[in-house]
């Protein structure tokens, strides 16, 4: 402790002592109507005063309400002033009923109380007071502060409210609060009014001089957030946003963001049973294939947060395993073993190989080619890395005695349209083949589009905004589910507790979004205004396009699980399907002579694929002839 740190205690003890003895003094004298105060307990004051006073100072002290820093007091520091009074009080009034001579009336004691715990705690207030009006006032004057909007009145927007108070280095003044609660309006939130409703921003920007509009009300769903970022859009004020997930410990202004896509497509946060999910990864050799990719390397990072024994990241692409390698490197405690092996998931000796050294406990499959126009150019691709590679994949599984197999499936398995959206349903259709004979439990987890991923329209959609447009959209009506790639990951894994064998999982992706409505708001948050600034231009679908996608076949139920996030197709493997795995080998063992024979190599295996128009114009592009 230093030297102004030992001052300081010291004068507020000594302030304390007399404030203890003015109480007392005072409370005699309130007690007798301040007329002629009867000796004996004027002479008992004199002697007991002093007493009392250190009393309240080693009860302050055990308190630790020394060491407080009182220019930051609340209301903890004003109940812990009153418990440390009372208790004082409390030991003085025992005192004072074993010692006669010394004694007391109680209604002394009880008033003294009341005037102790208001002297010390409005002695601490002072230099709140101080740093509150005065030095806020100085720096007023002093600095070129923002002037900012908080919408939300609620606990975020007064915490935000609270840190710009306190922190005056943020330079940025509250001018009002923004709620459409009719019953808010005209209320104070520590003295700054709450103003109106939102349709009233850009009148209100202009009035105040705004520089700053703060969204504080991270419980909210997407639509309102994208309504409110549509009217602030017509001001010039900057938009930032306090997340739905931040660290209340700390600073709420540094989780303080820029509006992106994944606010305006705000879901609820996911909540995980915890024990389920550390009982099968907890200590576990973990494999997860696409370690490099959009949802493997998510995977990676997500599944270290359970302790596995050890991780074996595999991808075929080096540079995509490396990436992912340099950003988690090791964890600090030292006790998870990290493996990167670029291997491809189609070489069954070099997957026989890992297997074989590792002996993975749990495997995620996220190894996929899943971009659809391109999948259409090469339709052989995908059958070999889609299903050829689960295939593989699943049966070392099987072979090597792994507990648990999840296939990362997609929602364009359902009713498929597409070669990509086939070849996962055969993945899928393999998978639940393979559980049949088999000790591991084996499932798929399907999903929609996830933001952010590589192929998303997002960066697309981004990269054109940065050029000046236009923003291309294949159909006005065209629909997807959209979900984020933390919150995909952490119900892949939650699913993965839930396995028992044979189940499609399928997540709840909330209401479908308009790709056309998804382009405008992105322009918007981007500062700019659609269909004027940025123009939006239809191209057509493109071939394997659906306009809007499935979670569910006609033909499947769906049966809730004990997460409230999670479903499962209720279908079970239709006849017709078993042995599946047996035909695809039998199939490609077949010389497969381009396009046409992948294409009806897969429509043998799946019947429901249902080949679009634009899909036989790719064909007869690619080949130069007409199917027969």
């Amino acid at each position: 402790m230093n030297l102004s740190s030992r001052l300081r205690i010291t004068y507020l003890m000594l302030a304390d002592f007399l404030i203890v003895n003015a109480a007392l003094f005072l409370a005699l004298g309130l007690r007798f109507d301040f007329q002629e105060i009867p000796a004996k307990y004027l002479s008992s004051f004199y002697y007991i005063a002093p007493t009392y006073a250190v009393l309240t100072i080693l009860v302050l002290f055990y308190f630790r309400l020394y060491n407080r820093v009182w220019e930051y007091a609340s209301l903890k520091e004003m109940i812990a002033i009153a418990k440390a009074t009372m208790l004082s009080s409390l030991i003085f009034w025992i005192f004072s009923k074993m010692c006669p001579f010394y004694g007391m009336p109680r209604s002394v004691v009880a008033i003294s109380w009341g005037l102790i715990f208001l002297g010390t705690s409005s002695l601490r207030l002072y230099w709140r007071l101080i740093r509150d009006e005065f030095l806020r006032g100085r720096n007023n004057r002093n600095q070129t502060r923002r002037r900012a909007l908080i919408i939300g009145a609620g606990d975020a927007g007064a915490l935000l409210l609270k840190e710009f108070k306190q922190n005056q280095t943020l330079e940025t003044e509250v001018v009002g609060f923004i709620d459409d609660d009719p019953g808010k309006k005209g209320r104070l939130i520590m003295e700054v009014p709450i103003l109106g409703k939102r349709g009233g921003i850009p009148r209100l920007v202009k009035e105040h001089n705004i520089n700053e509009i703060i969204i504080a009300m991270p419980s909210v769903s997407g639509k309102t957030i994208r309504e409110i970022v549509q009217i602030a859009r017509q001001t010039p004020a900057r938009m930032r946003i306090l997340p739905s997930i931040y660290d209340t410990a700390t600073n709420p202004v540094t989780s303080l963001r820029d509006v992106n896509m994944e606010d305006l497509l705000h879901r609820e946060a996911v909540h995980l049973h915890m024990e389920k999910i550390s009982g099968y990864l907890q200590g576990k050799a973990v494999l997860v294939t696409g370690a490099g990719g959009s949802i493997g390397s998510e995977l990676c990072r997500q599944v270290l947060g359970f302790a596995p024994r050890c991780l074996i990241m595999v991808d075929n692409c080096e540079n995509n395993l490396f990436d992912i390698e340099q950003e988690i490197g090791r964890p600090d405690a030292g006790e998870i073993t990290i493996y990167t092996i670029v291997a491809d998931v189609k070489n069954s000796q070099k997957m026989n190989r890992i297997f074989s050294r590792f002996r993975p406990q749990v495997v995620f499959h996220a190894a996929a080619y899943k971009h659809v126009p391109m999948m259409e150019l090469h339709p052989e691709e995908a059958l070999y890395n889609n299903v050829i590679g689960t295939k593989i994949t699943a049966e070392m599984a099987d072979k090597y005695g792994c507990e648990t197999f999840i296939l990362i499936s997609t929602d364009k398995a359902v009713n498929p349209t597409s070669i990509m959206g086939a070849t996962k349903r055969i993945a899928e259709l393999v998978i639940k083949d393979l559980n049949r004979t088999s000790k591991t439990a084996l499932a798929a987890v399907r999903f929609g589009n996830v933001l952010g991923s590589r192929g998303s329209v997002i960066p697309t959609f981004l990269k054109q905004i940065e050029a000046g447009g236009p923003v291309t959209v294949t159909h006005p009506d065209m629909v997807r589910y959209f979900m984020t790639i933390p919150e995909a990951v952490q119900l892949v894994i939650q699913a993965g507790a839930m396995a028992a064998g044979g189940e499609v999982f399928v997540l709840d992706m909330g209401e479908p979004v308009r790709i056309a409505d998804l382009a405008r708001d992105l322009i918007r948050i981007t500062g700019y205004q659609p269909d004027k600034e940025i123009k939006i231009v239809y191209t057509g679908v493109r071939p394997g396009e659906k306009l809007f996608e499935e979670l569910f076949t006609n033909s499947e139920g769906r049966l809730s699980t004990q997460h409230e996030r999670i479903f499962i197709s209720t279908k079970k493997l239709e006849e017709k399907y078993e042995g599946i795995i047996d035909n695809i080998t039998i199939m490609t063992q077949r010389q497969i002579n381009g396009r046409k024979d992948v294409v009806r190599l897969i429509a043998a295996l799946v019947p429901e694929y249902q080949r679009t128009t634009q899909e036989s114009q790719t064909e007869i592009a690619v080949t130069g002839e007409h199917e027969q």
